[in-house]
Parts: C-alpha cells; sequence; structure tokens
C-alpha cells in the first residue's frame, strides 16, 4: 500500500505492507540512517523519533497507524548538528562508542521541547527509556543542562 508520511517537515510517498514498522520504513526505505535498530521491543530507546514533537520508538510504530502525525527524525533536528542538544552532546563529549546517541538526543530534544529548564529528576525520568551500554549517563544529564542554558 502507499501512504504520506509527513517526514522532516517534508511530505513522502512509501509504497510497504501497512504492518512494515517506521523504524525500517525510515532506515530501509527513505535512508534515514540516523535512526538506529537496538532490541526492536521499545526497550532500548536507540530507534526514538519524534511524533508530533514527542519522544517515541519507531520500532514500535507501524506504517499504517503513523496517519498524518509529523515524523522528525535526527536528520531533521538539525541539517548541520547546531541544534542544541547536539552542540551540548559535542561540548561534554557524551558519545563513547555512540551508538545509542541519536535516541539519547532525540529523547533530550522533545524533553527540553516541553520542559526548557529541567532538574535532574526531570531529566532522569525523560530520559529513562534511553539505554546507554558505555554508562555516559552523567555526562547526558550535563549536556541535556547545557543545552537548556544554550536554548534560552
Amino acid at each position: 500500500m502507499q501512504y504520506t508520511l509527513l517526514i522532516n517537515g517534508t511530505s513522502t510517498k512509501v509504497d510497504v505492507d501497512p504492518d512494515t514498522p517506521l523504524l525500517w520504513v525510515l532506515r530501509d526505505h527513505l535512508n534515514l540512517t540516523g535512526t538506529k535498530f537496538g532490541c526492536g521491543v521499545g526497550l532500548c530507546g536507540a530507534c526514538t523519533v519524534h511524533l508530533d514533537g514527542e519522544a517515541t520508538r519507531s520500532c514500535q510504530w507501524i506504517v499504517r497507524d503513523v496517519g498524518s502525525r509529523e515524523i522528525t527524525t535526527i536528520e531533521g533536528l538539525s541539517d548541520d548538528g547546531s541544534h542544541p542538544v547536539q552542540q551540548a552532546w559535542m561540548r561534554e563529549q557524551v558519545p563513547q562508542c555512540g551508538y545509542c546517541q541519536v535516541g539519547q538526543i532525540m529523547s533530550a530534544a522533545a524533553l527540553l521541547a516541553a520542559m526548557p529548564h529541567p532538574t535532574d529528576s526531570d531529566i532522569d525520568t525523560a530520559m529513562a527509556g534511553n539505554i546507554c551500554r558505555c554508562g555516559t549517563y552523567e555526562r547526558i544529564r550535563r549536556a541535556v543542562h547545557r543545552a537548556a542554558g544554550d536554548a534560552s
């Protein structure tokens, strides 16, 4: 079936099976490979994108259920890495292996859009669904605070 998706501000048509996870539509059909596959069951957060501005796991959404929601991927956050969260991530040297970082950044960006000056507790709660196997959680928290300061 053909679906029209609003991705990163652009209307895009895809011809896929209705049960195709959004993650695979983005990666395999649209070559938006910034969104990563981690666990496939919505537990790790590597595949986090925004649906209407809210962080969500793209592996848990099938294309027929996306409808007219606006999808933002890491590629749509900024085209040059200038988003305050991306800048803070670099300044705080958050990534080690880097695999989870796209999901972490997308969750942090959604948090800051909803809550411009979060507390440590707010950050911990919002980021709890994103697993970092390298354990950079303290740097992630510092980067979110830095991005909150840079964005204001």
